[in-house]
């Protein structure tokens, strides 16, 4: 039986002042670069073959046509869309912050920003919830729509618990073509890593690790009695403790040919976002 859920705002945001951060986020991710490849024809060229009664004018290959004294046209190759999920954290542990933003309302901002980014590059959107709740949309084109499903993950549950392992195995497995995956999440379940790294072998896998500087330990905190967020697992800890590493998270997606990035809650986050993004070419995977 599933219990209940008491979902709360997961931001001090209003629903005008959340829209703004996104658009303003996918304008910063975006910036500089083509906001769509699919200008003109939009057609990959394969080769050139000879003319046939009924093809275009506008098709012929002057340059091979001058070069042999017959008339060639040009052949164009349809890309193909490659949709993009964001498989987002929905657990306690995201909720959870010492910041006035929460990892959770980040990384329901930041899949926004990249959602909105993949849609103006003709780039189907899915979403998947990765806690307790039954959340997953189907790929679509409609920002109105994206943007409607973004406004539900803004509500939180505070004892949610995590299912981002076996959400990832799902989605890896049942894709029947390769897709651009996003996982917006903090890393605190165990199952997970295994199920990325084996979701990278058929798909394009990105990790956006988020993080606060509570995690980081809690300087002169001593020695004190904790308890799980989603587990509800009691434990004694110090406030040296790291509670998860980010270079172990780091080098786990490296051997699993993962896209990694940390992303602090304290500091800005669209500058390193569109750098890790420009130099790995991720949002250019988007079409094929």
């Amino acid at each position: 039986m599933v219990k209940e859920l008491e979902l709360h705002q997961c931001d001090p945001l209003d629903a005008r002042q959340f829209v703004i951060a996104v658009k303003r986020l996918a304008d910063a991710l975006s910036y500089g670069t083509d906001r769509s490849p699919f200008r003109g024809s939009g057609l990959e060229y394969i080769q050139s073959r000879r003319y046939e009664p009924g093809d275009p004018i506008k098709a012929i290959d002057w340059r091979v046509t001058a070069r042999t004294g017959k008339y060639f046209v040009k052949e164009y190759e349809t890309p193909k869309r490659m949709p993009a999920y964001f498989l987002i954290d929905t657990s306690a542990s995201m909720t959870i912050s010492s910041q006035p933003l929460s990892k959770y309302a980040w990384a329901v901002q930041i899949a926004g920003g990249l959602a909105f980014a993949c849609l103006d590059r003709v780039s189907p959107v899915g979403i998947v919830g990765a806690g307790e709740r039954d959340f997953r949309v189907e790929p679509s084109l409609g920002r109105d729509r994206i943007l409607q499903w973004l406004h539900e993950l803004r509500f939180h549950n505070t004892a949610e618990g995590t299912s981002l392992g076996r959400r990832v195995s799902e989605l890896g497995a049942n894709l029947p073509n390769t897709a651009l995956i996003f996982l917006l999440t903090d890393f605190h379940d165990p199952t997970a890593m295994p199920a990325v790294r084996l979701a990278a072998q058929r798909h394009e896998v990105v990790a956006l690790q988020l993080r606060d500087p509570a995690e980081s330990g809690i300087k002169g905190g001593g020695i004190f009695h904790a308890r799980e967020a989603e587990s509800g697992e009691a434990f004694v800890a110090t406030g040296r403790r790291h509670w998860i590493d980010p270079e172990g998270v780091a080098a786990e997606c490296k051997k699993g040919g993962v896209d990694h990035l940390l992303l602090q809650t304290d500091r800005p986050i669209a500058a390193p976002l569109r750098e890790f993004l420009r130099a790995r070419g991720v949002l250019g995977r988007g079409a094929r």
